[in-house]
């Protein structure tokens, strides 16, 4: 019913919003962080959110929920916002955004083999276990065909620290996803759980920026224009219109449809890191890109195959 009634028109924006303007918000914390230090980057970018969100909540007079519910999503949002999110901020002083994106497009892997409660389910499809090798290799490809000359900080050392916050931001990301998973109460919009999230994210993201000195030796008059440019463009179009768009889709189309913008996401990276910033990948690393995504495609295609049937039903 809820497929039928939903406007083409509204479903294709939606589409376009999950698959380039999430791919687009990796270049836009490249731009951030030209002004901003990555933990104070991302209290802010939530902190404005929320407010947002805030405002809205109060004006449609939305339901909020009861302390458990609230410490759940609190304990994803600083997993998944915090742990996630901010690490790979972090982790953009070091590498490309292109280099991040395919990195994290490796997170269904890890979801898979996180959901303990599942792998008999997941295991005993030939399609997922090629799809799981396949992904790996691909992996190790990237890994492999790592140059220093294309870290932005030009040295190795510091390239693989990159690497590693944000395979430990994915991993954050999906221990976020699965605590929420089955502890939320029902009826719960996804615009409050959204904005308890992101002020959890925003208050934990501004006590780790003060830890760390960014508060000490920052000046709000020395940052650039387009430091302020990417910090707008990631509060409006990354943390509200993107994930907005991405929390009604699932409701009008099958999950396994929505979950697609994993393999569109890189290439946007990649393709506007060359065009605005002349982010550079070696033919190995992109090489390995196509065999990241041609796992994922084949870990998610009995659920694809799923969705279909029941549409076509």
């Amino acid at each position: 019913m809820a497929q039928q009634k939903a406007p083409q028109w509204l479903i294709v924006l939606a589409f376009m919003a999950v698959y380039i303007v999430w791919g687009t918000t990796y270049l836009a914390v490249i731009y951030g962080l030209r002004g901003f230090p990555p933990f104070m980057l991302s209290a802010l970018r939530y902190l404005m959110a929320a407010l947002l969100l805030l405002g809205w909540c109060f004006i449609k007079k939305e339901k909020w929920p009861g302390w458990q519910a609230i410490r759940t999503c609190s304990i994803s949002g600083l997993f998944m916002l915090v742990g996630g999110s901010g690490m790979v901020a972090w982790a953009e002083q070091y590498i490309t955004s292109g280099q991040a994106a395919i990195v994290i497009a490796a997170e269904p892997f890890f979801f898979l083999l996180a959901d303990r409660k599942r792998w008999k389910e997941y295991f005993s499809s030939w399609f997922i276990i090629i799809g799981l090798l396949i992904g790996f290799t691909g992996i190790l490809l990237f890994f492999g065909g790592s140059d220093a000359t294309s870290a932005s900080a030009g040295n190795v050392t510091t390239e693989w620290m990159g690497y590693v916050a944000v395979l430990i931001g994915t991993v954050f990301w999906v221990g976020g996803a699965l605590h929420a998973e089955g502890r939320m109460e029902k009826g719960i919009s996804n615009i409050v759980s959204s904005c308890i999230q992101l002020f959890a994210a925003g208050i934990c993201s501004s006590l780790l920026s003060g830890i760390f000195g960014e508060w000490g030796r920052f000046r709000f008059n020395e940052v650039p224009a387009e430091a302020w440019a990417g910090l707008f463009y990631l509060v409006i179009f990354g943390s509200l219109i993107a994930y907005m768009a991405f929390t009604w889709l699932i409701t009008v189309r099958p999950p396994a449809l929505v979950s697609t913008h994993t393999y569109v996401n890189p290439v946007v990276a990649v393709l506007v890191g060359w065009v605005f910033v002349n982010e550079q990948l070696s033919w190995m690393q992109l090489v390995a890109m196509v065999v990241i995504l041609l796992g994922v495609l084949l870990t998610n295609f009995p659920s694809y195959k799923l969705s279909f049937n029941q549409q076509r039903a």
